[in-house]
Formats: C-alpha cells, sequence, structure tokens
C-alpha cells in the first residue's frame, strides 16, 4: 500500500494562499512552492505547469509518481501525495534550507563550513545506494547536481525531482535512452551512446563532490567545465587546490579521501567506476587502497580518448586519466 495520500485542490490553493507568486520560484517545467496544512503541518507543492505539453506533463508526473511513491530514506524526498484537479501537482516534505546550489551559489550566502559539506557528500552517497540497490525497485535518477540535493531544517541532504528517473531492471543491465539533465554532468557513455544505468548517477555524483568540495559551479561564466578546472588537479595530486577559497579551515584526510573517490567517478568508462556500496565503503572504511582501483595501461590510453569529449569550452587543458591520484601516498 502506498504511504501517500490524494490531496483535493481546495487544500492546495488554501496551504499556498492560491500559489502565491512569492511563495515560490518559477522553473521551465514546474513551480514548487511552500504551504501550511490546516493541522500545521509545512508541505512543498510541486505544480506542473502550462510552460510544459500536457504529454509532457503527464509523463513526468507519472514517473515522479512511480518512483518516488514507494521511497523511503531518510536522504531521498519524501512524497507525501498528489492532487490531479484542475492540474497535476505533488507534495513533498517541505526543505526548509533550499537547495544545496543556493547555499553553495548564492552571493549573499555565508560558505558552507566543511564538516557539512562532507556531511552533505556522505548523505548523497547514501541516498543515492538506497535508489540504485535496496528501495523496492532500484531506481537511476538520471539527473543529480545541486538545485536536486535539497536541505532539511538540521541540513541533511536529500535527493529530490524524479521527473527524469528510470526503473532499472532486476539484474544489473544497461538501458539505452535519449540524454536529458545537465550537459555538464553526464558520463561519456550517456552523452554519446544514450547508455545509462548505476554508473551514469555514480559519474555525476563525482561532479557533485567536486563542486561541493570547490563551490564552482558545473560549468562557469566562461563555459569553462569543472571537470576541465579540477582534472589537471587532481592528476598532479594539488588537490589544495580545489578547496573553496572561500573555506579557512578544512580536513586534509577528508579531501584526500574525497577527491580520490571523485577521480574514481568521473572514469570515462563505467565499468572502472565503483560502485554506490564500493563509493560508501571508500567513505566510511578505515584505509583506501589506491592500488586496488589502478587500471591496466591500455585501459588509461583509452581513457584518455574518451575524454576527448570534455573539451566542449574549447580550453586547452591537460587531461590524463584521473586514477593517478593518490598514487603517491595512500588514502
Amino acid at each position: 500500500m502506498p504511504s501517500w495520500r490524494c490531496f483535493s485542490y481546495e487544500e492546495f490553493n488554501k496551504a499556498t494562499r492560491g500559489f502565491h507568486q512569492g511563495n515560490g520560484r518559477e522553473r521551465r517545467i514546474c513551480r514548487s512552492v511552500p504551504g501550511e496544512l490546516e493541522d500545521g503541518q509545512i508541505i512543498a507543492v510541486k505544480r506542473l505547469t502550462s510552460a510544459a505539453s500536457d504529454e509532457h506533463k503527464e509523463k513526468e508526473f507519472l514517473t515522479e509518481l512511480g518512483t518516488v511513491g514507494h521511497v523511503r530514506h531518510p536522504n531521498v524526498t519524501a512524497l507525501l501525495g498528489c492532487c490531479i484537479d484542475k492540474d497535476l501537482y505533488l507534495v513533498f516534505e517541505f526543505s526548509s534550507h533550499g537547495s544545496l546550489s543556493s547555499h553553495l551559489h548564492d552571493a549573499n550566502s555565508p560558505p558552507i563550513a566543511w564538516t557539512l559539506r562532507y556531511e552533505i557528500i556522505v548523505g548523497t552517497a547514501r541516498g543515492l545506494h538506497y535508489l540504485h540497490k535496496e528501495c523496492q525497485r532500484r531506481i537511476i535518477h538520471r539527473d543529480i547536481k545541486a538545485s536536486n540535493i535539497l536541505l532539511s531544517a538540521c541540513f541533511q541532504p536529500q535527493i529530490s525531482d524524479f521527473g527524469l528517473a528510470k526503473w532499472l531492471p532486476s539484474v544489473d543491465s544497461p538501458g539505452c535512452s535519449s540524454y536529458r539533465g545537465h550537459i555538464w554532468m553526464l558520463a561519456p557513455e550517456y552523452f554519446t551512446r544514450g547508455i545509462v544505468d548505476e554508473k551514469t548517477d555514480v559519474f555525476a555524483f563525482g561532479v557533485l563532490i567536486l563542486e561541493v568540495i570547490s563551490g564552482r559551479k558545473p560549468v562557469d561564466g566562461s563555459h569553462k567545465s569543472l571537470l576541465s578546472w579540477a582534472k589537471p588537479y587532481l592528476n598532479d595530486v594539488k588537490i589544495e587546490m580545489l578547496v573553496d577559497a572561500r573555506l579557512e579551515d578544512y580536513d586534509f584526510d577528508q579531501l584526500k579521501r574525497l577527491t580520490f573517490i571523485a577521480s574514481l567517478c568521473i572514469r570515462a568508462s563505467p565499468s572502472w567506476r565503483p560502485s554506490m556500496l564500493e563509493v560508501l565503503d571508500l567513505i566510511e572504511g578505515s584505509h583506501v587502497s589506491p592500488e586496488k582501483w589502478e587500471m591496466p595501461e591500455v585501459e588509461v590510453e583509452e581513457e584518455d580518448e574518451l575524454w576527448s569529449f570534455d573539451d566542449l569550452d574549447e580550453c586547452d587543458t591537460p587531461t590524463s586519466s584521473a586514477s593517478t591520484i593518490c598514487s603517491k601516498e595512500a588514502v
């Protein structure tokens, strides 16, 4: 039995004061506005707007309802219900601190402390592992990025926005799909051939780690990608250069561990990326052995060739295997 319920339009309309424009923020396909139910519960109502076609709205609505409707995990946003009166609506628990993106990139927000950044990365990893392996039906999110990581009242990260999510087969096998999502977060096999599986999310998670560590957007104002900027520092083991300049203090051992994990996650070949279970083992384990993750020389050469797509920003940046990080010293 689903744990969510059907709401009436009158409940939503009253809770959000008629979806007042000042309550939320406009998005390309939908608006999410906060509201308060009669029992005092604070909610977030996602309203699919007329900016999208009816077919697109219905597909996204059914996709998100079908995937997140049975999901229950502290690091995944909780669906409370839906409404199909007059339009299509989904209602979620309200995340009072908004998105991770707003805290990382809003010039008016103070920098997030290192400890909290680390906890956000760990919590997101746990949520992704749950989606990939532990929920009733395996799910690939396909749109992991900072704006889709919401922060609760205690700054607990919650993966949100399942409009692009796909069911995964009961056995491990890749699927094919036209690519959607943020181009700078897309894995090479997804971008070039439309192949998607858990390792597609793993790649995006690797980019997210670098974004959280550095405070930089996936692509900056000069159209230089975060990966193009970060990879030389990863390759040369100059990882301290990756840290957000606004941070006065950080844990160097944690930085070594996270940058090593990121370097594995952003490998061009999905077969050489870790699973999210392995990511958690790398995060929470007492020791990390870089030797276990070394690629054969032929794979390193193929890795360099696959990364040729990365220079979409037309920047001349050195690209070599990200696996060399931590080769000089163990994490």
